[in-house]
């Protein structure tokens, strides 16, 4: 509050004793002095969506990333606004001038009151020490969620591959501006004297090593770390297992389809992750697309057979220009050409699914869009239905129980720009569902990047509750 009041006190006292009533001025300061008196109102009130207690959220939502100005167009599709949730309210209308983001108030007030927010609404119980190892688009975005919400989760360290010259100015940059999600919104800094980011308020440290095993994280202040790797280098569990050969990490998790330990599609089957489990993979970006939509589908009409075919964004893993690929045609231009690529999507469902094991093929193109995909699902259902109740069912779970990992769209005019930013793992688009008699076509679309991304941190929120529940102490 003192921040609010301190807020107004510097308005008034800029403004003079003009000879003449300047309207304009005046109406400017009853605007901000509304708009700072909201804030105020969130901020002190117990009861307003900004600062209620979380502690009983089952997952987490994420907050969606910032978009570019021509990327505006967004309200078009129906979604979910850019608040801290409170279950017990849904459905409820919150006051406009109370949906804003901790990092939105943190741009209007500073960083004091956005971190006592986040302090009030994170959930009561053990921190967690986070490491992220790797830090290509992935990781960028774990960053920036995991230093936004109100989580237990803290995120500790990054690891990169030792530099030529000193990189630390360079990876706050690509922090702090992203070509496809917008500048972050939050407070960001460098401290050069130990090598660290200073990201809303949270120290993280930079650290170089070339192998998993190099590092010795205690020597950095980090204990018992929760390692997320997104560089997709080792895939098994001998791999991945090198990751636990470091001093002070204690699990580690992949952000890609893992060989051999358990694949987790947030929402769909966290049941099966135990306090226990050391490591984890967070399947990929188009499993937890398609896994919710197909869960809903099959539980209510079943799913005989089916094919699906993603429309993918082109990744870094494909040539700006032609040249040298190891896999077949990714070595073409990516943004001059759509390339049909392969997917283990089809076979990876079956992990999180095992009833659909053998059930679905799977294919992708790569087309020359940075972000967001779009998968195509053809499928053969045990009873004949319409479009309409495919619609009706898949809509009552986005707005239910899956409605952190599930979005539905039913606008005329969205297009794959809009659902950039979007926090879930599929966005259902309504208009575009098809039905005759069993066969069905099923359109969902997938920001492959930071929708994702809020599904790795969901399961590692539910990782970190199971560990606690046995009674695990870290």
């Amino acid at each position: 509050r003192k921040a609010c009041i301190s807020s107004l006190e510097a308005m008034y006292a800029n403004i003079g004793q003009p000879k003449k009533t300047n309207y304009a001025l005046w109406g400017s300061v009853a605007i901000n002095a509304c708009l700072v008196g909201a804030i105020c109102f969130a901020y002190g009130s117990a009861q307003s969506n900004l600062a209620s207690p979380v502690a009983s959220m089952s997952t987490i939502r994420a907050p969606q990333m910032m978009m570019n100005p021509r990327m505006a167009t967004r309200n078009t599709v129906s979604m979910q606004p850019k608040v801290i949730p409170q279950r017990s309210t849904r459905g409820m209308r919150a006051p406009q001038a109370l949906t804003y983001t901790v990092d939105d108030i943190r741009a209007m007030v500073g960083d004091q009151v956005a971190n006592d927010i986040l302090a009030k609404n994170t959930p009561t119980g053990p921190e967690r020490d986070v490491v992220l190892y790797g830090f290509g688009r992935i990781g960028r975005l774990l960053a920036r969620i995991l230093t936004t919400i109100p989580t237990n989760l803290k995120l500790k360290g990054i690891v990169v591959r030792q530099p030529k010259k000193p990189d630390l100015e360079k990876r706050l940059e690509l922090i702090k501006r992203d070509s496809v999600h917008g500048p972050f919104k939050g407070s960001i800094s460098m401290d050069e004297s130990d090598n660290s980011l200073i990201i809303n308020g949270q120290k993280v440290k930079l650290i170089y090593a070339q192998q998993p095993e190099d590092v010795d994280y205690t020597s950095y202040g980090i204990n018992n770390a929760i390692v997320i790797d997104n560089t997709g280098v080792w895939r098994d569990e001998a791999g991945l297992s090198k990751h636990l050969n470091s001093k002070g990490a204690a699990q580690a998790i992949l952000t890609a389809p893992g060989k051999g330990v358990k694949n987790i599609v947030a929402g769909i089957n966290s049941n099966v992750i135990e306090g226990t489990d050391k490591i984890l993979s967070a399947a990929s970006c188009t499993t937890n697309a398609v896994v919710p939509t197909l869960a809903v589908l099959h539980k209510k009409f079943g799913i005989v057979s089916g094919h699906i075919e993603t429309v993918h964004s082109f990744t870094n893993d494909q040539n700006l220009i032609d040249n040298y690929h190891k896999s077949d045609r990714r070595g073409r231009a990516g943004p001059l050409n759509m390339v049909i690529s392969e997917t283990g999507a089809g076979k990876a469902v079956a992990v999180a699914l095992p009833e659909l094991a053998g059930k679905l093929t799977a294919s992708a193109i790569r087309v020359p869009t940075p972000d967001v995909s779009i998968a195509v699902m053809v499928l053969d259902l045990e009873k004949s239905t319409t479009a309409e109740e495919i619609n009706s069912v898949l809509k009552a779970e986005a707005q239910g129980d899956l409605d952190d990992n599930l979005g539905y769209s039913d606008s005329k005019e969205a297009v794959s720009l809009d659902f950039i930013g979007s926090t879930h793992a599929g966005e259902v688009d309504a208009l575009a569902t098809k039905c005759t008699g069993n066969s069905c076509i099923v359109y969902v679309w997938y920001d492959n990047e930071n929708g994702y991304s809020n599904q790795v941190v969901r399961v590692v929120e539910t990782w970190a509750k199971e560990q606690e529940a046995a009674g695990l102490k870290f």
